[in-house]
């Protein structure tokens, strides 16, 4: 058996990076030969949660084929959200929570995705299913993942399955959620030690929508006043990326992560579908929009409906 690689998405989050290394653990155990990757460094609140564990971060890949045949998908499917040369490797295993879209294999594959707020939550049933044990290191990062991906159990993305997750994990682990996850959420909201670029980028993935190449970023932080101060640098940036790489519309989101709203900041001609996406109106690129906290839930469906009618 040959060995494959297992990523998550560019710009990895807390999930992409752990979900990577609990199911190369998950299927180390099961017999194949495998490595968890990254397309990307990990951001400040991954850095947190790996140095809490004293867990090391994987090794960066910015392409594939030159290193295996196979590779194996985690927290994300979409073509464009992967690595560069996708299309010269097989996929022979997809374990995801969001839609499916932009996505096609040759040959048949493992495929496990379910509508859940964290690939971690899936991956802790597998492990469960399979009769595997979780070591105490990795509950510990699941469990961070979960609390990453559902905002501390708050999102909208957010179902029974992730919180019985969070139980039997934080069990595990022996964590006191409440705690550790506020100081987590806390850990990535360092704003001030970000340039604009940075920011745009830290977080954002790239969506076809009715043939509409999009851009959506988020910004986590306890203070939205941190991100709107900073509104005419993102732009500046936001139109330098879309000049670039040809998107043509790129929308960031800035969430507080402890009441659960976000702004949104605009650029693009398409402001007029953005309205009517989200039955607002922009002042300024600018839009509040309260309780919104979920990019998968609240802000990819609406903008694929506006832009479908």
């Amino acid at each position: 058996m040959s060995k494959a690689l297992i990523f998550g998405h560019q710009n990895p989050d807390t999930d992409a990076i752990v979900a990577a290394k609990a199911f190369a653990y998950l299927q180390t155990q099961k017999g194949y030969d495998v490595e968890a990757v990254a397309l990307g460094e990990p951001n400040m609140e991954t850095n947190y949660v790996l140095n809490h564990f004293d867990e090391p971060a994987p090794r960066v890949v910015k392409t594939v084929s030159n290193e295996v045949d196979q590779v194996m998908l985690v927290d994300h499917n979409e073509a464009q959200q992967s690595v560069s040369d996708l299309d010269k490797v097989q996929v022979t295993f997809v374990v995801d929570h969001h839609r499916i879209a932009n996505f096609h294999t040759d040959s048949p594959l493992y495929y496990r995705a379910e509508p859940v707020g964290c690939v971690s939550t899936i991956l802790t049933e597998m492990f469960d299913e399979a009769k595997i044990e979780i070591p105490a290191k990795l509950a510990g990062l699941m469990l961070s993942a979960i609390i990453s991906d559902t905002l501390l159990l708050q999102s909208p993305t957010t179902t029974d399955k992730d919180r019985e997750a969070v139980r039997a994990l934080a069990e595990i682990a022996d964590i006191d959620v409440q705690s550790y996850g506020i100081a987590m959420l806390k850990a990535g909201t360092n704003l001030a030690a970000k340039t604009d670029k940075e920011l745009i980028d830290g977080d954002a993935k790239s969506f076809d929508m009715n043939g509409h190449s999009v851009r959506i970023g988020q910004i986590n932080t306890v203070d939205l006043d941190d991100v709107i101060s900073r509104q005419a640098g993102l732009e500046k940036e936001m139109h330098a990326e879309m000049a670039a790489d040809g998107y043509d519309l790129f929308v960031t989101l800035a969430t507080n992560v402890l009441n659960s709203d976000s702004e949104m900041i605009v650029a693009g001609d398409a402001t007029d579908v953005v309205e009517k996406a989200f039955n607002t109106k922009l002042e300024n690129n600018r839009a509040s929009l309260p309780g919104v906290v979920s990019r998968k839930k609240q802000v990819v469906p609406p903008l694929t409906d506006a832009f479908n009618a």
